[in-house]
């Protein structure tokens, strides 16, 4: 028997904390870190007697999040219980949502050309349908995407954070039980561990775009469980392989090594033991990063072992019409659509629009100098290429800039009329940076405007080609170089005033003569 050929088939659970105020269920502060056990009530640690209540704010964000992912916003929802006994879920059960979840029938569309070369249309990994025979190949604005599917979005709360110290103990900080979370699960549309890093990010983006969460893996509140398993050919049959869900992959890189692993060890483990797919059974694993391998850690056999319920102690609830128009206006033009605008209104290429995207705030800021300035392009470069550097040197974001958008189109503008010289930009912009000030006010101040006045530097042109007749005796022996050096003592004896494109063509007039 041999194996013809093979292929990976994943598909996400992400869930990712939201940025409420409050608690899903409680008014306890909803925030990152500080002691443990401080921010906690009888409410989220389920104490007898103690009645949970939803918090509206919660509600709104899932809403936002599923517009912001094309899904279907229930008009009615409820509540469940989700039983299952680790020492991180203080009741005992996790309030969730199973048969009735907020939102259903989502999409996100991820750009071809974020997908290695092989997997990108007319590659020989590229798939044009996806595993129920739909074509998943989208186009939009003359660029491609491959289309993911997301099942629901559906509302739970967060459980405690397990604190595994040195030595022999582990510890339950509680400060994280009841959170607010929201779960993405898509359909299991991904073929590579790539795609899956790649959908990751994008959701990661787009969540952050509308502001639902902070979506910091590092911090644990945005986390993913892939759930991996093969198709192999073998002697022209097809067999499925048991399911394997990787839990709580918390970066990029971790999502890409896991599931390549994974599949790796599945297919060994194919060819040992012929073990197929069984639906409703599934092997949950742990990945260790620094044995660089996948543990299981349980096996899971259906949602009958959760013991579902409907929570009694939360009324099934309408989703107005009000809520769900309010949650679509929240979202707005989401990132790949503003990068295709710009790529059409600013003529931009793929990196200035991806780096001028990458956070909203950058993009408003962008987008309010250019709306201020003649030449939004050369808005666009002042920012990649001159503000962006200090930004990350300094590691700061943009709203922690002292400066404002009218500062840089000011700047722009000085520079698309001539006024002053490209070398001088980066001294203006220096200068306004460490003092405030406006730029025309820092050009006036020391005297930097360019003399643009034709006869002027027709009269400095003449001196230099008078004062330097061995570099007109190498001109006319045939050394076109020394254009270069004249150019740069008529800018030394204009004290670098002189207009450059002005003086070039008056230089080369009179070369020409010669």
């Amino acid at each position: 028997m041999a194996i013809d050929k093979w292929e990976i088939v994943i598909g996400c659970e992400i869930h990712t904390q939201l940025l409420t105020k409050t608690k899903a269920f409680c008014a306890c502060e909803n925030r990152y870190g500080g002691m443990p056990d401080t921010r906690v009530c009888p409410v989220c640690l389920g104490l007898p007697g103690a009645m949970p209540r939803i918090s509206k704010g919660y509600v709104e964000l899932g809403a936002v999040a599923g517009q912001a992912l094309n899904c279907h916003i229930a008009r009615f929802t409820k509540f469940d219980r989700k039983h299952y006994f680790y020492p991180d879920l203080a009741k005992g059960y996790q309030i969730t949502q199973y048969d009735i979840p907020l939102c259903t029938n989502g999409y996100v569309d991820l750009p071809f050309r974020s997908f290695p070369k092989d997997e990108q249309p007319g590659g020989a990994k590229c798939r044009e349908k996806n595993f129920i025979g739909e074509n998943c190949i989208v186009e939009s604005s003359g660029s491609k995407y491959r289309r993911v599917r997301v099942e629901r979005i559906h509302l739970e709360e967060d459980v405690g954070k397990s604190l595994h110290l040195q030595g022999a103990h582990s510890y339950i900080d509680y400060n994280r039980c009841g959170t607010p979370l929201i779960e993405i699960v898509t359909k299991p549309d991904m073929t590579s561990p790539e795609e899956a890093a790649l959908f990751m990010q994008t959701v990661q983006e787009i969540l952050r775009y509308v502001k639902v969460t902070n979506g910091n893996l590092e911090e644990g509140n945005m986390r993913c469980d892939a759930n991996i398993n093969l198709n192999v050919w073998e002697d022209g049959k097809l067999y499925h392989t048991p399911i394997s869900e990787i839990k709580n992959l918390n970066s990029f890189k971790a999502i890409r090594e896991a599931c390549t692993y994974e599949a790796q060890r599945q297919l060994k483990e194919f060819q040992e033991d012929r073990q197929e797919f069984n639906p409703g059974f599934k092997v949950t694993m742990g990945w260790d990063e620094e044995k660089g391998q996948t543990v299981v850690q349980r096996t899971k056999n259906s949602f009958v072992d959760y013991r579902f319920v409907v929570e009694p102690d939360i009324k099934p609830f309408s989703v107005s019409e009000e809520l769900i128009s309010t949650a679509l206006e929240k979202v707005g033009e989401l990132p790949e659509a503003k990068r295709q605008r710009y790529k059409k209104d600013y003529g931009m290429t793929d990196f200035d629009v991806e780096t001028l995207t990458s956070t909203k705030d950058l993009a408003m800021w962008f987008e309010e100098a250019a709306s201020k300035a003649k030449n939004p392009k050369k808005v666009a470069n002042l920012i990649l290429a001159e503000l962006l550097a200090v930004v990350n040197e300094n590691k700061q974001t943009i709203n922690d800039v002292a400066i404002t958008p009218a500062h840089i189109a000011q700047l722009a503008d000085a520079l698309e009329d001539g006024k002053i010289t490209s070398k001088q930009g980066k001294e203006v912009f220096a200068e306004m940076l460490s003092t405030n000030k406006m730029p025309l006010d820092i050009i006036k101040e020391k005297g930097m405007e360019v003399v643009s006045d034709s006869g002027e530097i027709d009269k400095i042109v003449q001196d230099v080609i008078a004062a330097n007749p061995k570099a007109v005796e190498d001109f006319k022996g045939g050394k076109t170089n020394v254009v270069g050096w004249l150019m740069g003592q008529v800018m030394k004896m204009s004290k670098g005033k002189a207009n450059p494109k002005q003086a070039t063509e008056i230089l080369n007039k009179y070369l020409s003569q010669l």
